[in-house]
């Protein structure tokens, strides 16, 4: 007889369960998160600009506990602190020393740390605000015309077309100025607050609300919303049980890089003097101040500034590293 081609050689236990475990991890599968997730570990300016974000909400939070340990009130004076003739701080670089880490303010010497660190609770506060407002109307608007299309879409099509064109900056100033004082049981700065985020995250809605609708447009189209219509589902079902999942990827994304802007929207309306009211502490505020005093006392225009632009930067960083995270075509 012939012997066989291929004898069949004995496998050892150990042996066994090694190649098993080796089979097991080339087959074992990774969800859409804990990709994206892999894909943001390896970008380290993104990681960098979320521990900062982190960093600025924690500072935000504890504002109070910071400035009690490391600063002073915010809104409390040291004239003693300063020139009495030129109206500026006594010491070298805008008063910073080991009691005022970031200096004091001109003529009325109040703390530059503490404001920056309160003022860091205004810009969050408008940025997250208005666009969870602009999140909220932009998805339910975009998903609602790109899914139904027809007279819909070109309703809302061209709504997002007036207020693109719509002068915002221009009409929160209007706006500002002929609101009352007291508001729905809010006043003063209170009411201001509120005008910023409703207005800022109404005007912001139609840039997220056209990405929902390209997008809904090309899922309204897939096997997966087809099975569940020809299933019997109800419209509801397949806008939020369907389409919302799969539209939470670019929606994060945006969201991510619209609150940068509605920070820096604020703070321009802050430095027109249409923000917050003082004495309340914002980044806006104290640039416009300081431009009487930049010649003299560069440090107290510098310091709002770098905060803005730290706080601005580490945003993009990381929303530019969560799109390339959760963008399946990318090459990083």
């Amino acid at each position: 007889m012939t012997a066989p081609m291929h004898d069949t050689v004995p496998v050892k236990g150990d042996e066994a369960g090694v190649a098993a475990d080796v089979t097991k991890k080339a087959v074992e599968g990774r969800s859409l998160g804990r990709i994206a997730w892999n894909r943001l570990k390896r970008d380290k300016l993104a990681l960098a600009g979320g521990a900062m974000v982190l960093i600025l909400i924690v500072v935000a939070v504890f504002a109070p506990l910071i400035t009690s340990v490391l600063g002073h009130d915010p809104n409390e004076h040291h004239e003693d602190l300063i020139d009495p003739l030129f109206g500026t701080p006594a010491g070298s670089w805008g008063g910073i020393s080991s009691e005022h880490l970031l200096g004091i303010e001109p003529v009325n010497g109040r703390d530059v740390f503490s404001r920056i660190v309160f003022g860091a609770r205004i810009s969050l506060l408008v940025g997250f605000l208005s666009a969870l407002v602009a999140v909220v109307f932009g998805t339910v608007l975009g998903i609602l015309a790109g899914y139904f299309g027809g007279w819909v879409d070109a309703v809302i099509s061209r709504v997002m077309d007036m207020l693109l064109a719509f002068p915002q900056l221009l009409f929160i100033i209007s706006l500002i100025s002929v609101m009352p004082n007291q508001l729905l049981g809010l006043e003063g700065t209170g009411v201001r607050l509120l005008v910023m985020i409703l207005v800022i995250g109404f005007f912001g809605w139609p840039y997220i609300g056209r990405i929902v609708r390209g997008q809904t447009l090309s899922l309204r189209e897939r096997e997966y919303v087809e099975a569940a219509r020809s299933l019997g589902a109800g419209q509801r079902y397949i806008l939020f049980k369907e389409l919302l999942p799969n539209l939470i990827a670019p929606i994060t994304v945006y969201t991510t890089l619209m609150i940068p802007t509605n920070i820096l929207t604020e703070a321009a309306l802050g430095f027109l003097g249409v923000g917050v009211k003082p004495p309340t502490a914002s980044w806006g505020n104290m640039l416009s101040a300081a431009v009487r005093y930049y010649d003299s006392d560069p440090m107290f225009m510098v310091i709002p500034g770098v905060a803005i632009f730290v706080t601005v930067l580490s945003f993009n960083l990381f929303g530019d590293g969560v799109r390339d995270a959760l963008d399946p075509k990318g090459t990083r």
